[in-house]
């Protein structure tokens, strides 16, 4: 069989329990997206139960939805795409990754400015457009890279790709990625190139995450172990620094994503592909661009049917979230909720519900059972829900 996870990053469909002490209670991405843009035209999400998750103005609930429909809630702490990723493939991570709003130590800046032999600029929690059209003029005068984070638990390098090479900038995180151990070991050093003139600056498509290593077993080991081959798409290799993955295709935007996902699907015989499409979170729910967010959330569901004709009776195809990002909300930061749980087969009976699963780790163990490799990793398995008619 053949299996496709596609996550819509940053597409949460309510807060958690816990989400006060985040700051994110009454995040909704989905619903509140859909009220504040007029309403959501979403027909193939709308076709497999994406509106009998919730109220969501523009997608009606369909009785007879053609997936299995449910929601997942989070064991992990936090709320980065590290640790969502890890327990959407059974890792639940119960200790926060450190995060540093008031900027990072100066001895540690110290230490990365020897290394790189020149100083830095920034060292400050702030959105990635506005550090680079602040101080992006400075970084051209100086060639000092523009030194970040946010509420994730990221170090951010960014420098334009005229003064500073990208693969020095990549080596630059390399460097940080060294330093950021033990009590200062964030989630992701991730390299933000730039280009353009001030008051014009872009990020280009040659960001790259450095993560750490899982920190436990996932079941992409699971599968990698059985020989049964895994394909990344988009950032799935920078998340899991590559462990556990036969293949890693890199893409410019979610376009090329799901083209690359369709590819990848059309061409696996047997095994896991492991996509995700970013711009949702990166473009438009850091930016807080509604209507953005709204647009291009239509234009992924106008494709979907893309993924669902390649696959062939016994295949899956489940469509699911790492976070959210609600752009309706003041903060330009993740937000804490649950994500939507649409699971596909081609040969499902209708109608079926999942109910809240009370961890995103339940992803995880399906997939181990679906593909019968040995799991003893967290999650509980829906598979039996969708078992009937398999190939």
């Amino acid at each position: 069989m053949r299996a496709v996870i596609l996550v819509l990053d940053g597409c949460g469909i309510g807060a958690l329990p816990d989400a006060a002490a985040y700051g994110d209670e009454g995040s909704n991405t989905l619903v509140n997206t859909a009220r504040v843009s007029g309403g959501l035209r979403l027909p193939v999400l709308e076709r497999l139960g994406l509106g009998v998750l919730d109220a969501i103005p523009g997608v009606n609930p369909v009785g007879d939805h053609a997936a299995a429909a449910g929601v997942m809630r989070a064991l992990s702490a936090g709320k980065d795409s590290t640790t969502g990723h890890w327990e959407l493939a059974g890792l639940v991570v119960r200790r926060p990754f450190p995060t540093y709003p008031e900027g990072f130590p100066a001895d540690l800046i110290r230490a990365f400015e020897r290394r790189i032999g020149r100083g830095t600029l920034g060292n400050v929690a702030a959105s990635g457009t506005e550090i680079i059209e602040t101080l992006g003029p400075e970084h051209l005068r100086s060639g000092a890279p523009v030194v970040y984070t946010s509420a994730d638990s990221v170090f951010q390098i960014a420098a334009h790709e005229a003064i500073v090479p990208v693969e020095q900038l990549y080596q630059w995180c390399r460097i940080a990625r060294g330093l950021l151990t033990g009590d200062h070991a964030v989630s992701r050093v991730i390299a933000r190139p730039f280009a353009g003139e001030p008051g014009a600056f872009v990020r280009t498509d040659r960001r790259h995450d450095f993560s750490l290593p899982p920190v436990g077993p996932t079941v992409l080991d699971a599968l990698a172990d059985q020989g049964i081959p895994v394909v990344g798409v988009g950032k799935i290799e920078d998340l899991f620094a590559g462990r556990g993955l036969a293949r890693s295709v890199h893409t410019h935007d979610d376009a090329d994503g799901i083209t690359r996902t369709v590819d990848a699907a059309r061409e696996l015989e047997h095994g896991l592909v492991f996509a995700n499409l970013v711009e949702l979170d990166t473009v438009y729910g850091h930016r807080n661009n509604v209507e953005g967010f709204a647009r291009h959330l239509e234009a992924i569901d106008a494709r979907l049917p893309e993924i669902l004709g390649v696959c062939a009776r016994g295949d899956l195809v489940v469509i699911t979230a790492d976070h959210g990002n609600d752009p309706t909300t003041p903060s330009t930061d993740h937000s804490r909720e649950q994500v939507p749980l649409l699971a596909w087969r081609p040969d499902l009976p209708p109608g079926r519900r999942l109910g809240v699963r009370e961890s995103f780790a339940d992803l995880g163990a399906t997939v181990a059972e679906a593909f019968a490799v040995p799991w003893n990793g967290s999650g509980r398995s829906f598979w039996p829900a969708l078992g009937e008619g398999r190939g």
